[in-house]
């Protein structure tokens, strides 16, 4: 066995695991983190997609003793006094999900995604999401729900809310 010091989510955890324990075992069964989805095993689907360090990892290709000392968010702690992050109000309201699955780590590559570029074409999100795997929605109200999370906040960064707002509702209706 071998002691971690993690911090997931805001809250800072030491914990005895064995060497081998995946990061998305560790979240799930040691710290009841069930919102990381464990999908494939093979890090193929991105289901159990969580920041580590502010950087988007799939946690079934992590193990929990190679978080020792770093900070964890997955999507339990997206969310801030009370009010969902704006990725996932967007995923919401543009019914970006159907048998919700792959949702939780779809959320967090997307985050990923407009951290690294707020103001991505369709293209560039696409691309950023390839590896996050939905086998249900065809993937085009996920694609309007980054688009739409993205306009959101960029206007929150800028402070001007109702010009923005105004934009993008034009824009979804042209």
């Amino acid at each position: 066995m071998t002691r971690i010091h993690v911090t997931v989510d805001g809250v800072a955890y030491s914990d005895e695991v064995e060497p081998r324990t995946l990061l998305v075992h560790y979240l799930r069964q040691s710290l009841g983190k069930t919102g990381t989805v464990v999908g494939c095993d093979t890090s193929n689907c991105g289901a159990c997609t969580v920041h580590l360090d502010g950087v988007s990892v799939k946690s079934c290709n992590v193990l929990a003793v190679q978080a020792d000392g770093h900070e964890v968010t997955t999507i339990e702690g997206l969310a801030e006094d009370g009010q969902l992050h704006p990725v996932q109000q967007a995923f919401h309201e543009c019914h970006a999900l159907q048998c919700g699955y792959c949702t939780p780590g779809m959320i967090m590559q997307a985050c990923d995604v407009l951290k690294d570029n707020p103001d991505p074409t369709e293209a560039e999100i696409r691309e950023g999401l390839e590896g996050n795997l939905c086998r249900c929605t065809g993937y085009h109200n996920i694609v309007k729900a980054v688009q739409q999370a993205a306009g959101q906040m960029r206007s929150a960064s800028s402070g001007s809310g109702e010009t923005a707002d105004a934009t993008e509702a034009a824009e979804v209706s042209a």
